[in-house]
């Protein structure tokens, strides 16, 4: 019969999120912790969090999951000004990039 690990004792226990660079959970929310509050203005993303971290991704099996370690962080909301640009249109006038327009 497997025991679980009381409460007490997982509070110091912490996942590992990339193996390859023995990257925690712990560590992710503390890396965005840490961004946000020396940028408020920043965006972040699994590329600066290795970064801050003195780390380099390696197989990238773990993107996903990092990705979503990132998200339960209370620190990565977008800033106000880069929020729903995918939404916003091209006014009369604007550039299209040298695009045509149906594309």
């Amino acid at each position: 019969m497997i025991r679980r690990m009381p409460e007490a004792e997982r509070a110091g226990v912490h996942m590992i999120i990339c193996h390859c660079t023995s990257i925690t959970d712990k560590e992710i929310h503390a890396a965005v912790e840490w961004m946000r509050s020396a940028d408020q203005d920043t965006i972040i993303t699994p590329g600066k969090v290795y970064r801050v971290l003195g780390r380099k991704p390696d197989c990238g099996g773990c993107l996903k999951l990092f990705v979503d370690t990132m998200r339960q962080s209370s620190h990565l909301e977008v800033p106000l000004e880069l929020q729903n640009l995918r939404g916003r249109t091209i006014q009369d006038g604007e550039s299209h990039e040298g695009r045509r327009q149906g594309h």
